[in-house]
């Protein structure tokens, strides 16, 4: 991990908060699976459009391990990148390897990101296509009865939303995966002081992802910091998957935290000596692939119908 941040430090890219909006996405869009390995191919990969609240069509895409009769259990996946960056392309492989190791299918949804669209539109999006599998599913040859919701970093803010908006809504979810997670209202805890600067994730790179986002005064909203949410109890069942060395580390223990204290099932994987976004350097971190696996693990056991 120290080399390749080495080698990202020699490279003398611009950070994303020294680049226009459009420029970042393009950056990250043609860097984003240059440090994973091929992606696995899978037998259906279909382009699908899911309905925002407010009718707008959201682009999404379907991954599925394998084809048959049998309806298969499904995740829906929200892509990283601070609300701001990151798209169905950035994550293609990623949820084809969730889909591939889990033997479930990814819906990955493109929700609408700021500055063109501000909190609360991202949680908007992600909770009605999280309904629209639900009613969904069956058509879709999916099985509505195992569901999960998921993300990285900012998808895992929005995934852990989702999860308490689906239980204040009587809507059942079989799991939670959450990896590298925002939780808190603001970059306050330790682990911000010691990984903010040099460690892929900047302090200056967050603050710009949060003012293209969201309001200072309405930042201990929980559907932006679920860490302040009122009340955990009776979530879907939770994956976490951290990195040591991540700004987010502390925010995301402490939801983990949470969650137990809650009374809610939690896996935790906490990797050693990485940062964030490591789940998507397969190509030079053996760390990628195990942590890819032991959501995928999760995400079975959760699926697995009861005895």
């Amino acid at each position: 991990m120290a080399g390749l941040l080495e080698r990202i430090r020699r490279a003398n890219r611009p950070p994303w908060h020294a680049m226009s909006v459009a420029d970042a996405r393009r950056a990250y869009e043609a860097a984003a699976e240059v440090l994973e390995p091929p992606r696995p191919t899978l037998p259906r990969v279909e382009a699908l459009t899911v309905p925002a609240a407010d009718g707008t069509p959201l682009p999404a895409r379907l991954y599925a391990p394998a084809p048959g009769d049998a309806p298969l259990p499904a995740l829906l996946y929200l892509h990283g990148g601070g609300f701001v960056i990151g798209s169905l392309p950035t994550h293609d492989a990623l949820c084809r390897e969730l889909a591939q190791r889990s033997g479930g299918a990814v819906l990955a949804l493109d929700y609408r990101l700021a500055p063109e669209h501000r909190f609360p539109t991202a949680v908007d999006d992600a909770w009605a296509a999280l309904q629209w599998l639900a009613a969904h599913a069956a058509g879709l040859g999916l099985d509505p009865a195992r569901l999960a919701v998921g993300g990285d970093s900012a998808g895992g803010t929005l995934a852990a939303v989702a999860a308490i908006l689906a239980r204040d809504h009587a809507l059942p979810l079989a799991l939670q995966l959450l990896i590298t997670p925002g939780t808190a209202p603001a970059p306050e805890t330790p682990s911000h002081r010691l990984f903010g600067h040099g460690y892929l994730l900047d302090a200056a790179t967050i603050e710009w992802f949060f003012d293209q986002y969201i309001d200072r005064d309405q930042r201990h909203d929980w559907r932006f910091a679920p860490l302040l949410a009122d009340d955990l109890e009776r979530v879907a069942p939770a994956c976490v998957i951290l990195a040591e060395c991540d700004p987010l580390v502390d925010e995301g223990l402490a939801y983990a935290d949470r969650l137990r204290a809650a009374g809610v099932a939690v896996e935790l994987d906490l990797v050693r000596g990485v940062t964030h976004d490591f789940i998507k350097m397969g190509r030079v971190l053996k760390e990628a692939p195990a942590a890819q696996q032991f959501a995928a693990d999760a995400l079975r056991h959760a699926w697995r119908p009861p005895r």
